[in-house]
């Protein structure tokens, strides 16, 4: 007999397509914020500071990127990874984070870089893989989350 799903489908590892999406969104998380503590993917590492926009550190020469800035998608990794193991929570993860992300880019558009404010810090490439990751994520989590 065959029972009904709750999601769209699943694929072979018997997962859910929202928590498929949550789990390689939690795993590009982790790599950006652990590529953003390494030399050379990170220029000018010796400016990496703890907070603020003296940072002069830029994760592929672009992103300007602090140690707590590199902590948020390590936690937002580590959060998405925990919350993939359902398919609510992964859609959770997914819309939330997202909304979590525009936020940041509503942050990042509405500080002045150049300010005590930049505490991330941010500068426009930021505010665009903001922008770009808040809505892939809502989208994600609204497509792959759908019922049948």
């Amino acid at each position: 007999m065959h029972r009904a799903s709750s999601t769209v489908s699943r694929p072979s590892t018997g997962r859910s397509r929202v928590s498929t999406a949550a789990v390689a969104v939690a795993v590009l998380f982790l790599a950006l914020g652990v590529l953003g503590f390494i030399p050379d993917i990170t220029s000018r590492f010796d400016d990496l500071r703890l907070a603020g926009q003296h940072s002069g550190a830029r994760l592929f020469g672009v992103f300007e990127v602090s140690v707590l800035h590199n902590l948020v998608p390590l936690v937002s990794g580590v959060g998405g990874l925990a919350l993939a193991r359902t398919a609510s929570g992964a859609r959770t993860f997914l819309i939330g984070g997202g909304a979590v992300y525009l936020v940041l880019w509503v942050y990042g558009l509405a500080i002045e870089q150049d300010s005590a404010a930049n505490f991330l810090p941010v500068n426009d490439a930021d505010n665009w893989l903001h922008l770009g990751l808040g809505i892939g994520m809502i989208v994600l989590g609204v497509l792959t989350g759908r019922r049948r």
